[in-house]
Protein backbone atom coordinates (compact mmCIF):
# COMPACT_ATOMS: atom_id res chain seq x y z
CA UNK A 1 0.00 0.00 0.00
CA UNK A 2 2.86 2.38 0.84
CA UNK A 3 4.41 1.73 -2.57
CA UNK A 4 1.09 2.40 -4.30
CA UNK A 5 0.67 5.72 -2.49
CA UNK A 6 4.20 6.73 -3.46
CA UNK A 7 3.54 5.82 -7.10
CA UNK A 8 0.39 7.93 -7.07
CA UNK A 9 2.39 10.84 -5.68
CA UNK A 10 4.85 10.42 -8.53
CA UNK A 11 2.07 11.24 -10.96
CA UNK A 12 1.95 14.84 -9.70
CA UNK A 13 5.70 15.20 -10.09
CA UNK A 14 5.32 15.07 -13.87
CA UNK A 15 4.22 18.59 -14.79
CA UNK A 16 2.73 17.70 -18.17
CA UNK A 17 0.82 14.74 -16.74
CA UNK A 18 -0.45 16.86 -13.84
CA UNK A 19 -1.75 19.55 -16.21
CA UNK A 20 -3.43 16.96 -18.41
CA UNK A 21 -5.18 15.32 -15.46
CA UNK A 22 -6.40 18.67 -14.07
CA UNK A 23 -7.66 19.72 -17.52
CA UNK A 24 -9.46 16.39 -17.91
CA UNK A 25 -11.14 16.75 -14.53
CA UNK A 26 -12.19 20.32 -15.34
CA UNK A 27 -13.76 19.35 -18.67
CA UNK A 28 -15.54 16.39 -17.07
CA UNK A 29 -16.92 18.76 -14.42
CA UNK A 30 -18.26 21.05 -17.17
CA UNK A 31 -19.97 18.04 -18.78
CA UNK A 32 -21.53 16.98 -15.48
CA UNK A 33 -22.81 20.50 -14.78
CA UNK A 34 -24.42 20.58 -18.23
CA UNK A 35 -26.26 17.34 -17.43
CA UNK A 36 -28.24 19.17 -14.71
CA UNK A 37 -29.17 22.34 -16.63
CA UNK A 38 -32.81 21.84 -17.57
CA UNK A 39 -34.17 22.84 -20.97
CA UNK A 40 -35.99 26.21 -20.67
CA UNK A 41 -39.73 25.78 -20.32
CA UNK A 42 -39.71 22.09 -19.35
CA UNK A 43 -41.65 21.17 -16.20
CA UNK A 44 -38.96 19.38 -14.19
CA UNK A 45 -41.40 18.56 -11.36
CA UNK A 46 -43.46 16.45 -13.77
CA UNK A 47 -40.35 14.52 -14.81
CA UNK A 48 -39.40 13.70 -11.22
CA UNK A 49 -42.98 12.68 -10.40
CA UNK A 50 -42.95 10.02 -13.12
CA UNK A 51 -39.30 9.03 -12.71
CA UNK A 52 -40.34 5.59 -11.46
CA UNK A 53 -42.20 4.88 -14.73
CA UNK A 54 -39.01 4.46 -16.77
CA UNK A 55 -38.78 1.47 -19.06
CA UNK A 56 -35.57 -0.47 -19.74
CA UNK A 57 -34.64 1.63 -22.77
CA UNK A 58 -35.02 4.91 -20.87
CA UNK A 59 -32.94 3.52 -18.01
CA UNK A 60 -30.19 2.49 -20.45
CA UNK A 61 -30.14 5.89 -22.19
CA UNK A 62 -30.09 7.64 -18.84
CA UNK A 63 -27.18 5.45 -17.79
CA UNK A 64 -25.07 6.48 -20.79
CA UNK A 65 -25.96 10.20 -20.48
CA UNK A 66 -25.28 10.39 -16.76
CA UNK A 67 -28.90 11.27 -16.01
CA UNK A 68 -29.11 14.01 -18.64
CA UNK A 69 -31.72 12.07 -20.63
CA UNK A 70 -34.19 11.70 -17.75
CA UNK A 71 -33.45 15.21 -16.45
CA UNK A 72 -34.37 16.75 -19.84
CA UNK A 73 -31.14 18.72 -19.67
CA UNK A 74 -29.46 20.67 -22.45
CA UNK A 75 -27.20 17.62 -22.89
CA UNK A 76 -30.05 15.11 -22.90
CA UNK A 77 -28.86 13.55 -26.17
CA UNK A 78 -25.33 13.24 -24.79
CA UNK A 79 -22.67 11.90 -27.14
CA UNK A 80 -24.65 8.91 -28.36
CA UNK A 81 -25.42 10.64 -31.71
CA UNK A 82 -21.67 11.05 -32.26
CA UNK A 83 -21.12 7.38 -31.49
CA UNK A 84 -23.87 6.43 -33.95
CA UNK A 85 -22.26 8.65 -36.60
CA UNK A 86 -18.85 7.09 -35.91
CA UNK A 87 -20.28 3.59 -36.32
CA UNK A 88 -21.93 4.57 -39.61
CA UNK A 89 -18.67 6.05 -40.94
CA UNK A 90 -16.76 2.98 -39.83
CA UNK A 91 -19.16 0.70 -41.70
CA UNK A 92 -19.00 2.96 -44.76
CA UNK A 93 -15.21 2.73 -44.72
CA UNK A 94 -15.59 -1.01 -45.27
CA UNK A 95 -18.09 -0.74 -48.12
CA UNK A 96 -17.70 2.62 -49.92
CA UNK A 97 -14.50 3.01 -52.00
CA UNK A 98 -14.45 6.81 -51.60
CA UNK A 99 -14.42 6.52 -47.79
CA UNK A 100 -11.80 3.76 -48.00
CA UNK A 101 -9.62 6.09 -50.06
CA UNK A 102 -9.92 8.84 -47.45
CA UNK A 103 -9.03 6.38 -44.72
CA UNK A 104 -5.85 5.40 -46.56
CA UNK A 105 -4.72 9.00 -47.07
CA UNK A 106 -3.27 9.29 -43.59
CA UNK A 107 -3.72 12.39 -41.44
CA UNK A 108 -5.52 14.44 -44.10
CA UNK A 109 -7.97 11.61 -44.77
CA UNK A 110 -8.60 11.20 -41.05
CA UNK A 111 -9.44 14.89 -40.72
CA UNK A 112 -11.91 14.63 -43.60
CA UNK A 113 -13.59 11.61 -42.03
CA UNK A 114 -13.82 13.46 -38.69
CA UNK A 115 -15.47 16.42 -40.41
CA UNK A 116 -18.02 14.16 -42.12
CA UNK A 117 -18.63 12.44 -38.78
CA UNK A 118 -19.42 15.77 -37.12
CA UNK A 119 -21.78 16.75 -39.94
CA UNK A 120 -23.53 13.39 -39.65
CA UNK A 121 -23.74 13.91 -35.89
CA UNK A 122 -25.58 17.21 -36.39
CA UNK A 123 -28.02 15.50 -38.77
CA UNK A 124 -28.68 12.68 -36.31
CA UNK A 125 -29.16 15.16 -33.45
CA UNK A 126 -31.62 17.17 -35.56
CA UNK A 127 -33.68 14.01 -36.08
CA UNK A 128 -33.44 12.73 -32.51
CA UNK A 129 -34.22 16.05 -30.77
CA UNK A 130 -37.87 16.33 -31.97
CA UNK A 131 -38.40 12.63 -31.24
CA UNK A 132 -37.01 13.05 -27.74
CA UNK A 133 -39.30 15.99 -27.03
CA UNK A 134 -42.43 14.34 -28.41
CA UNK A 135 -41.86 10.75 -27.28
CA UNK A 136 -40.34 11.34 -23.85
CA UNK A 137 -40.86 14.88 -22.54
CA UNK A 138 -44.44 15.13 -23.85
CA UNK A 139 -45.39 11.67 -22.52
CA UNK A 140 -44.12 12.64 -19.08
CA UNK A 141 -46.38 15.70 -19.14
CA UNK A 142 -43.41 18.09 -18.87
CA UNK A 143 -43.99 20.09 -22.06
CA UNK A 144 -44.88 23.79 -21.73
CA UNK A 145 -48.57 24.51 -22.07
CA UNK A 146 -47.92 27.19 -24.68
CA UNK A 147 -45.26 25.36 -26.67
CA UNK A 148 -44.99 27.42 -29.82
CA UNK A 149 -43.03 26.90 -33.01
CA UNK A 150 -40.38 29.25 -31.70
CA UNK A 151 -40.01 27.15 -28.52
CA UNK A 152 -39.65 23.96 -30.56
CA UNK A 153 -37.05 25.56 -32.81
CA UNK A 154 -34.94 26.97 -30.00
CA UNK A 155 -35.17 23.76 -27.98
CA UNK A 156 -34.03 21.62 -30.91
CA UNK A 157 -31.11 24.02 -31.47
CA UNK A 158 -30.25 23.81 -27.75
CA UNK A 159 -30.24 19.99 -27.80
CA UNK A 160 -28.09 19.91 -30.94
CA UNK A 161 -25.69 22.49 -29.47
CA UNK A 162 -25.52 20.60 -26.17
CA UNK A 163 -24.65 17.34 -27.90
CA UNK A 164 -21.98 19.01 -30.06
CA UNK A 165 -20.56 20.74 -26.98
CA UNK A 166 -20.22 17.33 -25.33
CA UNK A 167 -18.41 16.08 -28.45
CA UNK A 168 -16.11 19.11 -28.30
CA UNK A 169 -15.33 18.38 -24.64
CA UNK A 170 -14.49 14.78 -25.52
CA UNK A 171 -12.18 15.83 -28.34
CA UNK A 172 -10.37 18.34 -26.12
CA UNK A 173 -9.83 15.63 -23.48
CA UNK A 174 -8.39 13.30 -26.12
CA UNK A 175 -6.13 16.03 -27.54
CA UNK A 176 -4.94 17.85 -24.42
CA UNK A 177 -6.06 15.68 -21.52
CA UNK A 178 -5.55 12.07 -20.55
CA UNK A 179 -7.44 9.09 -21.96
CA UNK A 180 -10.03 8.84 -24.73
CA UNK A 181 -12.37 11.79 -24.18
CA UNK A 182 -15.57 10.34 -25.67
CA UNK A 183 -15.16 7.08 -23.77
CA UNK A 184 -14.35 8.93 -20.55
CA UNK A 185 -17.53 10.99 -20.76
CA UNK A 186 -19.60 7.83 -21.19
CA UNK A 187 -17.79 6.17 -18.29
CA UNK A 188 -18.32 9.17 -16.02
CA UNK A 189 -22.00 9.14 -16.90
CA UNK A 190 -22.21 5.45 -16.00
CA UNK A 191 -20.22 5.78 -12.78
CA UNK A 192 -22.37 8.71 -11.65
CA UNK A 193 -25.32 6.33 -11.38
CA UNK A 194 -23.43 3.66 -9.45
CA UNK A 195 -23.52 5.25 -5.93
CA UNK A 196 -27.26 5.87 -6.09
CA UNK A 197 -27.94 2.33 -7.31
CA UNK A 198 -25.71 0.85 -4.60
CA UNK A 199 -27.30 2.84 -1.77
CA UNK A 200 -30.76 1.89 -3.04
CA UNK A 201 -29.73 -1.76 -2.84
CA UNK A 202 -28.19 -1.11 0.60
CA UNK A 203 -31.44 0.41 1.85
CA UNK A 204 -33.39 -2.53 0.46
CA UNK A 205 -31.10 -4.97 2.29
CA UNK A 206 -31.40 -2.96 5.52
CA UNK A 207 -35.19 -3.09 5.36
CA UNK A 208 -35.08 -6.84 4.81
CA UNK A 209 -32.44 -7.27 7.54
CA UNK A 210 -30.21 -9.27 5.20
CA UNK A 211 -26.80 -7.59 4.92
CA UNK A 212 -25.14 -10.91 4.11
CA UNK A 213 -26.91 -10.86 0.76
CA UNK A 214 -25.48 -7.40 0.05
CA UNK A 215 -21.96 -8.64 0.85
CA UNK A 216 -22.45 -11.56 -1.53
CA UNK A 217 -23.67 -9.18 -4.24
CA UNK A 218 -20.61 -6.94 -3.84
CA UNK A 219 -18.27 -9.95 -4.00
CA UNK A 220 -20.09 -11.21 -7.10
CA UNK A 221 -19.77 -7.77 -8.71
CA UNK A 222 -16.02 -7.73 -8.02
CA UNK A 223 -15.65 -11.19 -9.55
CA UNK A 224 -17.52 -10.05 -12.66
CA UNK A 225 -15.16 -7.07 -12.97
CA UNK A 226 -12.14 -9.35 -12.52
CA UNK A 227 -13.27 -11.81 -15.19
CA UNK A 228 -14.12 -8.92 -17.52
CA UNK A 229 -10.59 -7.52 -17.12
CA UNK A 230 -9.06 -10.92 -17.90
CA UNK A 231 -11.14 -11.34 -21.06
CA UNK A 232 -10.69 -7.76 -22.26
CA UNK A 233 -6.91 -8.01 -21.83
CA UNK A 234 -6.67 -11.57 -23.15
CA UNK A 235 -4.73 -12.06 -26.38
CA UNK A 236 -3.64 -15.02 -28.50
CA UNK A 237 -0.02 -14.37 -29.45
CA UNK A 238 1.08 -15.91 -32.75
CA UNK A 239 4.90 -16.27 -32.84
CA UNK A 240 6.69 -14.51 -35.69
CA UNK A 241 10.15 -14.63 -37.19
CA UNK A 242 11.37 -11.28 -38.46
CA UNK A 243 14.19 -10.34 -40.79
CA UNK A 244 17.72 -10.36 -39.37
CA UNK A 245 19.24 -7.06 -38.34
CA UNK A 246 22.30 -5.83 -40.25
CA UNK A 247 25.02 -4.27 -38.08
CA UNK A 248 27.89 -3.05 -40.22
CA UNK A 249 28.66 -5.84 -42.67
CA UNK A 250 27.37 -8.61 -40.40
CA UNK A 251 23.97 -10.15 -40.00
CA UNK A 252 22.85 -10.33 -36.38
CA UNK A 253 20.31 -12.97 -35.34
CA UNK A 254 18.81 -11.78 -32.06
CA UNK A 255 17.11 -14.88 -30.68
CA UNK A 256 16.40 -13.34 -27.29
CA UNK A 257 13.86 -10.85 -28.71
CA UNK A 258 10.93 -12.77 -30.14
CA UNK A 259 8.11 -11.08 -31.99
CA UNK A 260 4.44 -11.87 -31.71
CA UNK A 261 1.27 -11.06 -33.58
CA UNK A 262 -1.31 -10.34 -30.82
CA UNK A 263 -4.92 -11.30 -31.61
CA UNK A 264 -7.38 -10.13 -28.96
CA UNK A 265 -9.91 -12.64 -27.64
CA UNK A 266 -12.53 -9.88 -27.63
CA UNK A 267 -11.51 -7.97 -30.76
CA UNK A 268 -15.05 -6.67 -31.37
CA UNK A 269 -15.30 -4.93 -28.00
CA UNK A 270 -18.74 -3.78 -26.92
CA UNK A 271 -20.14 -3.23 -30.43
CA UNK A 272 -21.97 -6.60 -30.79
CA UNK A 273 -24.00 -5.89 -27.64
CA UNK A 274 -24.87 -2.39 -28.86
CA UNK A 275 -25.95 -3.68 -32.28
CA UNK A 276 -27.98 -6.54 -30.79
CA UNK A 277 -29.78 -4.28 -28.29
CA UNK A 278 -30.57 -1.79 -31.05
CA UNK A 279 -32.07 -4.53 -33.24
CA UNK A 280 -34.15 -5.77 -30.29
CA UNK A 281 -35.39 -2.28 -29.40
CA UNK A 282 -36.40 -0.92 -32.82
CA UNK A 283 -39.40 -3.29 -33.43
CA UNK A 284 -40.84 -2.49 -30.00
CA UNK A 285 -40.56 1.27 -30.53
CA UNK A 286 -42.16 1.14 -33.99
CA UNK A 287 -44.83 -1.56 -33.83
CA UNK A 288 -45.63 -2.31 -30.18
CA UNK A 289 -48.02 0.60 -29.66
CA UNK A 290 -49.78 0.53 -33.05
CA UNK A 291 -50.00 -2.80 -34.87
CA UNK A 292 -49.15 -5.17 -32.04
CA UNK A 293 -52.63 -5.39 -30.53
CA UNK A 294 -52.03 -8.75 -28.83
CA UNK A 295 -48.88 -7.49 -27.09
CA UNK A 296 -46.68 -10.22 -28.61
CA UNK A 297 -43.74 -7.92 -29.30
CA UNK A 298 -44.03 -6.34 -25.88
CA UNK A 299 -43.94 -9.76 -24.18
CA UNK A 300 -41.06 -11.15 -26.24
CA UNK A 301 -38.88 -8.10 -26.94
CA UNK A 302 -40.12 -5.51 -24.46
CA UNK A 303 -39.23 -7.44 -21.30
CA UNK A 304 -35.44 -7.18 -21.01
CA UNK A 305 -35.50 -9.65 -18.14
CA UNK A 306 -37.63 -12.23 -19.96
CA UNK A 307 -36.35 -15.60 -21.17
CA UNK A 308 -37.25 -15.15 -24.85
CA UNK A 309 -35.63 -11.71 -24.97
CA UNK A 310 -32.33 -12.93 -23.51
CA UNK A 311 -32.16 -16.08 -25.68
CA UNK A 312 -32.64 -14.01 -28.85
CA UNK A 313 -30.17 -11.44 -27.53
CA UNK A 314 -27.49 -14.12 -27.04
CA UNK A 315 -27.97 -15.42 -30.58
CA UNK A 316 -27.71 -11.94 -32.08
CA UNK A 317 -24.60 -11.12 -30.03
CA UNK A 318 -22.81 -14.26 -31.23
CA UNK A 319 -23.70 -13.47 -34.85
CA UNK A 320 -22.65 -9.82 -34.58
CA UNK A 321 -19.40 -10.79 -32.83
CA UNK A 322 -18.32 -12.84 -35.85
CA UNK A 323 -19.53 -10.09 -38.19
CA UNK A 324 -17.73 -7.24 -36.43
CA UNK A 325 -14.55 -9.28 -35.89
CA UNK A 326 -14.47 -9.98 -39.63
CA UNK A 327 -14.66 -6.22 -40.22
CA UNK A 328 -12.00 -5.35 -37.65
CA UNK A 329 -9.43 -8.05 -38.55
CA UNK A 330 -8.40 -8.60 -42.16
CA UNK A 331 -6.18 -11.72 -42.41
CA UNK A 332 -5.20 -10.92 -46.01
CA UNK A 333 -3.95 -7.45 -45.05
CA UNK A 334 -2.06 -8.89 -42.09
CA UNK A 335 -0.39 -11.46 -44.37
CA UNK A 336 0.56 -8.75 -46.89
CA UNK A 337 2.01 -6.50 -44.17
CA UNK A 338 4.07 -9.39 -42.78
CA UNK A 339 5.35 -10.24 -46.24
CA UNK A 340 6.37 -6.64 -46.93
CA UNK A 341 8.17 -6.34 -43.60
CA UNK A 342 10.02 -9.62 -44.07
CA UNK A 343 8.24 -11.43 -41.23
CA UNK A 344 6.62 -14.86 -41.33
CA UNK A 345 4.93 -17.37 -39.05
CA UNK A 346 7.18 -20.39 -38.38
CA UNK A 347 6.01 -23.40 -40.37
CA UNK A 348 3.59 -21.36 -42.49
CA UNK A 349 4.35 -20.05 -45.97
CA UNK A 350 3.97 -16.30 -46.53
CA UNK A 351 1.00 -15.07 -48.49
CA UNK A 352 -2.22 -17.03 -48.79
CA UNK A 353 -1.29 -19.77 -46.29
CA UNK A 354 -0.47 -17.10 -43.68
CA UNK A 355 -3.86 -15.46 -44.25
CA UNK A 356 -5.62 -18.81 -43.85
CA UNK A 357 -3.67 -19.58 -40.67
CA UNK A 358 -4.53 -16.18 -39.13
CA UNK A 359 -8.18 -16.60 -40.17
CA UNK A 360 -8.29 -20.02 -38.48
CA UNK A 361 -6.85 -18.65 -35.24
CA UNK A 362 -9.26 -15.69 -35.26
CA UNK A 363 -12.24 -17.98 -35.87
CA UNK A 364 -11.26 -20.24 -32.97
CA UNK A 365 -10.80 -17.48 -30.40
CA UNK A 366 -13.86 -15.53 -31.57
CA UNK A 367 -16.23 -18.27 -30.39
CA UNK A 368 -15.29 -18.11 -26.68
CA UNK A 369 -15.20 -14.32 -27.00
CA UNK A 370 -18.75 -14.29 -28.36
CA UNK A 371 -19.95 -16.59 -25.55
CA UNK A 372 -18.38 -14.24 -23.01
CA UNK A 373 -20.17 -11.23 -24.53
CA UNK A 374 -23.46 -13.14 -24.53
CA UNK A 375 -22.99 -14.06 -20.86
CA UNK A 376 -22.12 -10.47 -19.96
CA UNK A 377 -25.25 -9.25 -21.77
CA UNK A 378 -27.62 -11.51 -19.82
CA UNK A 379 -25.99 -11.01 -16.40
CA UNK A 380 -28.32 -8.09 -15.51
CA UNK A 381 -31.31 -10.40 -16.05
CA UNK A 382 -29.68 -13.06 -13.85
CA UNK A 383 -28.97 -10.43 -11.19
CA UNK A 384 -32.60 -9.29 -11.37
CA UNK A 385 -33.79 -12.87 -10.82
CA UNK A 386 -31.49 -13.02 -7.78
CA UNK A 387 -33.45 -10.16 -6.21
CA UNK A 388 -31.18 -7.22 -7.04
CA UNK A 389 -32.92 -3.94 -7.89
CA UNK A 390 -33.00 -2.81 -11.51
CA UNK A 391 -30.54 0.07 -11.10
CA UNK A 392 -27.80 -2.00 -9.45
CA UNK A 393 -28.43 -5.01 -11.70
CA UNK A 394 -27.53 -2.92 -14.76
CA UNK A 395 -23.92 -2.73 -13.52
CA UNK A 396 -23.47 -6.50 -13.39
CA UNK A 397 -23.14 -6.80 -17.15
CA UNK A 398 -24.04 -5.41 -20.54
CA UNK A 399 -22.33 -2.45 -22.13
CA UNK A 400 -21.79 -0.63 -18.83
CA UNK A 401 -19.28 -3.09 -17.34
CA UNK A 402 -17.35 -3.47 -20.61
CA UNK A 403 -17.09 0.29 -21.14
CA UNK A 404 -16.03 0.96 -17.56
CA UNK A 405 -13.34 -1.72 -17.54
CA UNK A 406 -12.00 -0.85 -20.99
CA UNK A 407 -11.81 2.91 -20.39
CA UNK A 408 -10.23 2.61 -16.94
CA UNK A 409 -7.56 0.23 -18.25
CA UNK A 410 -6.82 2.47 -21.23
CA UNK A 411 -6.46 5.55 -18.99
CA UNK A 412 -4.16 3.70 -16.58
CA UNK A 413 -2.02 2.55 -19.50
CA UNK A 414 -1.60 6.13 -20.73
CA UNK A 415 -0.57 7.30 -17.25
CA UNK A 416 1.83 4.36 -17.11
CA UNK A 417 3.41 5.44 -20.40
CA UNK A 418 4.10 8.94 -19.06
CA UNK A 419 5.75 7.51 -15.97
CA UNK A 420 7.89 4.99 -17.83
CA UNK A 421 9.05 7.67 -20.28
CA UNK A 422 10.45 9.57 -17.31
CA UNK A 423 12.02 6.48 -15.71
CA UNK A 424 9.65 6.48 -12.76
CA UNK A 425 8.30 3.48 -10.91
CA UNK A 426 5.36 1.87 -12.63
CA UNK A 427 1.87 2.68 -11.36
CA UNK A 428 0.88 -0.93 -12.08
CA UNK A 429 4.09 -2.56 -10.85
CA UNK A 430 3.57 -6.24 -10.16
CA UNK A 431 0.30 -6.43 -12.11
CA UNK A 432 -0.47 -8.28 -15.32
CA UNK A 433 -2.33 -5.46 -17.03
CA UNK A 434 -1.47 -5.50 -20.70
CA UNK A 435 -0.68 -2.42 -22.70
CA UNK A 436 2.62 -1.65 -21.03
CA UNK A 437 5.66 -1.41 -23.24
CA UNK A 438 6.63 -4.91 -24.27
CA UNK A 439 9.49 -5.13 -26.75
CA UNK A 440 8.55 -8.63 -27.82
CA UNK A 441 5.18 -7.73 -29.33
CA UNK A 442 4.59 -6.32 -32.80
CA UNK A 443 2.24 -3.39 -33.08
CA UNK A 444 0.35 -2.04 -36.02
CA UNK A 445 -1.71 -5.11 -36.93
Amino acid sequence: MKRLIQNIRNIWKVEELRKRILLTLGLILAYRIGSFIIIPGVNYAALTTKASDQNALETLLSLFSGGGFTNASIMALGIMPYISASIIMQLLSMAVPAVQKMQNEGESGRKQINNYTRILTIIICSLQAPSYLSLYVAQKGAMPVDASTFWWTQTILILVAGSMFAVWLGERITEKGIGNGISLLITVGILSRLPGAFFAEFGKSMEAGNLIKLVIEVVAFMLVVLVTILIVQGVRRIPLNTAKRIVGNKSVDDKSARSYLPIKVNASGVMPIIFAQAIMTIPVMIFASSSDQSGFLQRTLGDVYGLSYNILLCVLIIVFTYFYTAIMINPSKIADDLKKSGGFIPGVRPGEETAEHVDTVVSRITFPGSLFLALIAVLPAIAKLAGINDGFAMFFGGTSILIMVGVVLDTLQQIETYQLNRHMDSLMEGTRVRGRREPNELSGF
